[in-house]
């Protein structure tokens, strides 16, 4: 009985290639499509909802971005107005920019090698700067990342906030590192957004709707390199509260 099914099967196939090609096509998308929703929840989905809702509603900004003649290496768009609040030229990073997740968020590269110290010293810097300046800073979990991470926040009190950190989807958050790859979100003024990216230290984010400062800082490789990250974090930490550290 099987084996007839299976030629029954194999007839209809010969007889009908379009259809065949086309029930291949099928389910071999599905297959991919369960595959990525899979490998999408399990290196962490940022401030979006783990669900089939949220993986199809990055899947349209995925596509969208895809079709778009967006470079986000590129840093022409960000004013080359206002203030900036890097205390010391950015030296070029050295090296090929890192590779990014094809999808397009959560914004993320591909991990790259970090000593266990210099990664233990990346996600305690939000704490660290949060506790040396308890007037200005505080940290609570990222509402950008689903609170799935720690987050800088401005005191918002603050005598010297800048207004800026009132907006709508930002509120207040300054900074946060992404425990799967160690790579970062700061917000920067448009002047230090674009000395990062020009010094291959990030890129632009890819929403619109987005503060244009808020850009992605790539992993720090060393203890060299991580100086350099506290440093941009501190810029944030100036532009959006007005204090230096």
């Amino acid at each position: 009985m099987a084996e007839k099914y299976s030629d029954r099967v194999l007839s209809i196939a010969k007889d009908n290639p379009v259809l065949t090609g086309l029930l291949a096509t099928v389910v071999a998308g599905v297959a991919w499509t369960v595959n990525d929703f899979r490998s999408w929840k399990a290196f962490g989905t940022g401030g979006t909802p783990p669900t089939w809702s949220g993986y199809w509603r990055m899947t349209k900004i995925r596509i969208n971005h895809t079709l778009s003649s967006n470079d986000l290496s590129d840093p022409s768009p960000l004013s080359k107005q206002g203030p900036t609040y890097l205390k010391s030229p950015l030296t070029p990073r050295t090296g090929p920019r890192p590779k990014i997740i094809s999808r397009t968020m959560p914004q993320r590269q591909h991990p790259t090698p970090i000593p266990a110290q210099t990664r233990q010293k990346l996600h305690s810097l939000m704490h660290h700067l949060a506790t040396s300046h308890p007037k200005t800073l505080y940290t609570k979990p990222s509402h950008t990342e689903g609170k799935s991470t720690v987050g800088l926040y401005a005191v918002p009190d603050t005598d010297t906030l800048n207004p800026i950190a009132r907006d709508r989807v930002l509120d207040h958050e300054i900074a946060h590192a992404h425990p799967a790859e160690n790579s970062l979100h700061v917000w920067l003024s448009d002047g230090d957004a674009r000395v990062v990216i020009e010094a291959g230290w990030g890129l632009r984010f890819p929403l619109a709707f987005v503060r244009s400062g808020w850009t992605m800082v790539y992993a720090p490789r060393d203890e060299g390199e991580l100086e350099v990250v506290e440093g941009i974090v501190r810029a944030g930490v100036g532009f959006i509260t007005g204090v230096a550290i």
